[in-house]
């Protein structure tokens, strides 16, 4: 049986995202096509799994940078298997249980002070006597040690 090749536009509309997103992901080095004598871009049916891969893993907050660190670790860039699926999203569940610390963290000390160094919040919980935190960073730096404390990376 022939392999099935696939235009862009026929991927596109099957993967629910725009033309142009996929000429990006190509450029990105994500997914990859080839050019038919008549110079335009072919692509294997598989890159559907590619791009569902890259469209599930930026929903729950990873990275473009991150996927393609993941797929490069596939044998020869393969195009992920169940069975690589379930070790790629185990490898991003550590990363994201940081990320879910950190948020319910935020989301319950909202109202309280991020440490950003101003003095003028009369219900700050910290009184920062002549600025000691700026020793620490600038910015909110009780929110950043928040975030590192819980291994969010930015």
């Amino acid at each position: 049986m022939a392999e099935a090749i696939w235009s862009v536009g026929k991927v596109a509309k099957r993967c629910g995202i725009n033309v142009s997103t996929l000429h990006f992901y190509e450029q990105q080095g994500l997914i990859q096509s080839w050019r038919n004598a008549g110079n335009q871009r072919r692509y294997k049916p598989e890159v559907l799994r590619r791009i569902s891969v890259i469209k599930a893993a930026q929903k729950v907050g990873v990275s473009l940078d991150e996927i393609k660190r993941a797929f490069e670790s596939l044998p020869n860039n393969r195009t992920p298997t169940v069975e690589d699926w379930q070790q790629l999203s185990k490898n991003w569940q550590q990363m994201l249980d940081g990320r879910i610390a950190y948020l319910q963290k935020l989301r319950n000390n909202l109202a309280g002070c991020i440490g950003c160094g101003c003095l003028s919040m009369t219900s700050c919980p910290l009184y920062n006597p002549d600025d000691q935190l700026a020793e620490i960073g600038s910015g909110p730096v009780l929110l950043d040690q928040a975030e590192q404390l819980a291994g969010v990376d930015r």
